[in-house]
């Protein structure tokens, strides 16, 4: 039981990482313009993300604008995309897959050596999905950063972290963490059923002795 707590623990985490995922994906709040220094507070204030660019009036009112060309992008925007895309898709494919393989359900083989390699697959899975996340967020924060510091780079025209990042990094670290803990569960029950095994295993030669 205590191991089906551990995966039902891991599952959860993983899950609410992956909703992260997706909503830094689709924020528009990977960077905001920013007020340091001596830069003019504008009455406008401008969000850009992985997909579009807007414009917060002081009124409230936004105005939104999607990239139009793919290949006039940043490097960096471009593979954060990828990553990005990637990330939401892995991390579906281990929802489905962890499903399968852990004790407290019954999909699939109801082996539970089978099982056990399954949820393994489905954490290595959320690992590679938060690991994806992580470089991506990290990348266009180091990016953000430098563009900042960089003199050449006008007052008014400098950016700084928005909260997608911070949603990303979140989101990271629970998909990673539900991950650590669906594998740590099986690799601890694999053991303890070899050690088992090879215990029981003399008792049973002398028996056909």
């Amino acid at each position: 039981m205590a191991n089906s707590g551990f995966q039902l623990l891991g599952y959860f985490l993983a899950l609410g990482g992956w909703i992260g995922i997706i909503s830094t994906t689709v924020l528009p709040q990977w960077k905001q313009s920013s007020y340091a220094g001596d830069a003019i507070i504008m009455a406008v204030g401008l969000y850009e993300g992985l997909w579009m660019s807007c414009a917060s009036q002081s009124t409230g009112q936004v105005q939104c604008k999607i990239f139009d060309s793919l290949l006039s992008l940043d490097v960096h925007i471009q593979t954060c995309r990828a990553l990005m895309v990637i990330s939401v898709l892995m991390g579906f494919i281990a929802i489905i897959v962890s499903v399968v393989g852990m004790k407290c359900t019954k999909v699939g083989d109801n082996n539970p050596s089978t099982k056990s390699k399954i949820a393994i697959s489905g954490g290595s899975l959320f690992l590679l999905s938060g690991l994806c996340t992580l470089v991506a967020v990290s990348w266009y924060a180091t990016q953000v950063s430098y563009h900042f510091f960089d003199p050449n780079t006008p007052i008014n025209a400098r950016y700084e972290f928005g909260p997608a990042l911070f949603v990303g990094w979140a989101a990271a670290i629970l998909m990673m963490l539900g991950g650590s803990f669906l594998c740590c569960s099986c690799v601890n029950e694999d053991s303890r059923g070899q050690q088992f095994y090879r215990q029981s295993q003399p008792s049973t030669a002398r028996e056909y002795v």
